[in-house]
């Protein structure tokens, strides 16, 4: 059955709300918590490994159990429906910190509510990620819906990255107030694709599985648990880029002259830097889109991966700068091999959900897509940590506001981290594409 256009657009939608909170827990918390908090990197580090570690208990489980829900809505419906709510309070909450509190105590008010936002986040992605499987087994209606679903996740990604670090300004307060236009963004595209999908094809049995046959149906698609870790390896490396890009934009750039100064006085360094980022996520998804039909799903994935290395590495001999047009070009093609990454193996995995389907008959789409998230998010906890620590042992100075003086090591370990370590990291899941991962589709 061929889905309708407002179908494949109406499922993407919900990816820009989504998205939204990806970009503020990735690119604001660790950067909110050591900046404004007075919170030391490596404890700002470890808060979010705890707060994203905990999905290890709530994603397999959401996963689970979404599968045997019943009723009038079917069974992803209402898991999605009561989590864009949950998520947007949490989103809000944990940057509304009384000044009142010590940084420790600032800290776990942060961890509380991150933790609130991650419970809601859980209850939509999860679901939301299995209805790919659901929609349709056509592998080239499956990489439009991807498509479209990265569009509107990069606008997102560009809503909160660009607009909202600007309207927050370099006060604490103004993170609160501008996480206020996330909320509702959040809440609003979630029950649109709800409603825009209510018609699309879905799986109405529910499974009667064990939790222990389930998972081992899932780790037993060979293809499908090596794709999981190797894209783990990549987000990784994404994830220590956006827990320090903020960093980076304060410390590292030193002048905004040039074509982009006026830009930049608006919406400040980061904003600008990120919004080019994402623009070239934006215009590079036909590219892939096209890619993929004409060369193939894996040979068009390792293209994008090598773009993404030698950017990195470009940027690594840029900084620190007094470019900013330089720096800017370089993140719109690292953003180009950013919607490689987006784009690719998030059309893939669902094709490997029919391969354990077609052998067993066990409507699991719930459970690959917990599995599938819960690497990322492992990677996305892991990452902040990284950074965090890698810092430390540069000697990085925390604040309570305006950034203060680095020294010349702690600039340099910002410089490796944020270039060097993602650059190897994707290079390593590159390798793993071309070899391991060819490999298990061939004997599949």
């Amino acid at each position: 059955m061929t889905l309708r256009l407002s179908e494949k657009a109406g499922w993407g939608l919900a990816d820009m709300g989504i998205g939204m909170f990806v970009v503020v827990k990735q690119l604001l918390v660790f950067s909110f918590l050591t900046t404004f908090l007075g919170v030391p990197p490596a404890v700002a580090g470890w808060v979010t490994f705890a707060v994203l570690a905990f999905d290890v208990v709530t994603d397999p489980l959401v996963g689970y159990f979404s599968d045997r829900t019943t009723g009038r809505w079917g069974r992803r419906a209402p898991w999605i429906a009561a989590g864009g709510p949950i998520l947007a309070l949490g989103v809000v909450a944990m940057f509304v910190v009384p000044e009142s509190l010590s940084w420790q105590a600032s800290a776990l008010w942060v961890a509380g509510f991150f933790g609130l936002a991650t419970i809601g986040f859980t209850f939509v992605a999860i679901p939301y990620g299995a209805m790919a499987g659901e929609m349709t087994r056509d592998p080239v209606e499956r990489s439009s819906m991807t498509a479209w679903r990265m569009v509107f996740a990069s606008l997102g990604l560009l809503i909160a990255g660009g607009v909202v670090p600007a309207l927050a300004g370099d006060s604490r307060e103004g993170y609160a107030r501008a996480v206020l236009i996330v909320a509702p963004v959040i809440v609003v595209t979630v029950w649109g694709m709800l409603f825009l999908t209510r018609r699309a094809p879905r799986i109405g049995r529910a499974s009667d599985s064990s939790f222990l046959s389930v998972l081992g149906l899932v780790l037993g698609n060979r293809p499908f648990a090596i794709l999981v870790t190797l894209y783990a390896v990549m987000t990784l490396g994404v994830a220590i880029i956006a827990a320090g890009l903020q960093l980076a934009a304060l410390n590292l750039v030193a002048s905004v002259d040039g074509p982009l100064s006026g830009i930049a006085g608006a919406l400040g360094i980061f904003s600008t830097l990120f919004a080019c980022f994402v623009v070239g996520a934006v215009v590079s998804q036909y590219l892939w889109y096209r890619l993929s039909a004409g060369l193939g799903r894996l040979p068009a994935l390792l293209c994008g991966l090598a773009l993404y290395v030698v950017v990195l590495l470009l940027i690594y001999l840029a900084l620190p700068t007094a470019s900013l047009s330089l720096l800017a070009l370089l993140f719109l093609f690292a953003g180009m091999g950013n919607g490689a990454y987006q784009q690719i193996p998030w059309a893939i995995y669902p094709d490997l959900m029919d391969v354990t389907r077609n052998t067993d008959d066990a409507p699991i789409e719930g459970a690959f897509s917990a599995v599938w998230l819960f690497g990322q998010k492992i990677a996305n906890a892991v990452g902040p940590l990284i950074l965090g620590l890698l810092l430390a042992a540069g000697g990085w100075q925390e604040s309570t506001g305006a950034p203060v003086p680095q020294t010349d090591a702690a600039l340099s370990m910002l410089r490796v981290a944020l270039t060097l370590v993602p650059a190897a990291l994707i290079a390593l899941s590159l390798v793993g594409c071309a070899t391991l991962f060819r490999r298990a589709m061939r004997a599949a």
